[in-house]
């Protein structure tokens, strides 16, 4: 046997242990003929569509007046539109245990139900960027905040993926908030629950977890984890789903860096949690916690 047939031999019993799917548990997706599947691209350029039609001049064209911004705006609209529906539809597919057949029509709903939130997002966008501004006292102006700021960035993706998760679409809103946290280093689940005028200062490190809910005017600083304790086990071993889990944050909490909350424990309203405190029990309105107490 020649080196070569003994590579192609090894390779070809190396693909033949590979294929055994009874082996893979959960690692293999099998696709359906005629199911889509979810586009890392596309879902780029969704990002992209949302950021130019949320803050039109600072994302997509910047030559916008107010004589070509709805023509700009609509045209977006028309191409985010097109894309939200086939990416929908790619998430209601990759659910198992969804129904066979088409769910274009259904997707086309979701994704017009999502733009017509989109004022609303904007809206919500808009004091989550004033509590940027007036957080930070290196702020020059409103612009340098949308332009430059992670938690904007962070925060655009997950305030659509949310909308997207809403209406339970699979993989989707996860791979959107994913994107967000590479770009950002910012780990904010798409299942969250997060009021207005929301900022994070610097960002790097943070984990907001699925079940988390957080209230008006809360401001976190980098490396905060907003995290679960030990998952209860059902009868099989396995842990319990959809629970809450995460902690709550009332409004006008403050979460200085590094600090870790655990758990479905609740910090009570103007609440401040100094930086690198590990947390889980409930805290008090207005009561402070320091690293020495």
């Amino acid at each position: 046997m020649t080196a070569t047939e003994n590579y192609v031999q090894r390779i070809a019993a190396t693909a033949e242990r590979m294929s055994d799917t009874s082996l893979m548990k959960g690692l293999f997706h099998q696709h359906r003929h005629g199911d889509p599947l979810p586009s890392a691209p596309a879902l780029q350029e969704i990002v992209a569509l949302c950021r130019a039609v949320l803050f039109p001049g600072y994302y997509g064209r910047s030559a916008l007046h107010n004589v070509t911004i709805r023509y700009h705006i609509g045209t977006a609209l028309e191409q985010l539109f097109a894309l939200l529906t086939s990416q929908v539809e790619a998430g209601l597919c990759f659910d198992a245990t969804s129904s066979a057949g088409s769910r274009h029509d259904e997707a086309a709903e979701i994704a017009a139900a999502v733009i017509d939130r989109l004022p609303q997002v904007r809206r919500t966008l808009a004091t989550d960027v004033e509590a940027a501004y007036l957080g930070d006292p290196a702020a020059q102006n409103y612009g340098e905040v949308i332009s430059c700021y992670p938690v904007i960035k962070a925060l655009t993706c997950y305030r659509v993926a949310h909308e997207l998760y809403q209406h339970h679409v699979q993989l989707i809103p996860r791979i959107l908030t994913e994107m967000a946290h590479s770009e950002t280093g910012i780990d904010i689940h798409p299942g969250a629950q997060i009021g207005e005028q929301f900022t994070i200062d610097h960002g790097t490190g943070v984990v907001i977890g699925a079940t988390c809910v957080i209230g008006t005017g809360v401001k976190l600083y980098q490396g905060v984890t907003l995290g679960a304790k030990s998952f209860p086990l059902d009868d099989q071993g396995n842990p319990v789903k959809n629970i809450p889990r995460h902690p709550i944050l009332e409004d006008g909490v403050i979460v200085y860096s590094n600090a870790t909350i655990l758990g479905r424990v609740t910090i009570g309203r103007q609440a401040v949690i100094g930086a690198n405190v590990w947390l889980t029990r409930d805290v008090a309105p207005g009561e402070k916690v320091t690293k020495d107490q």
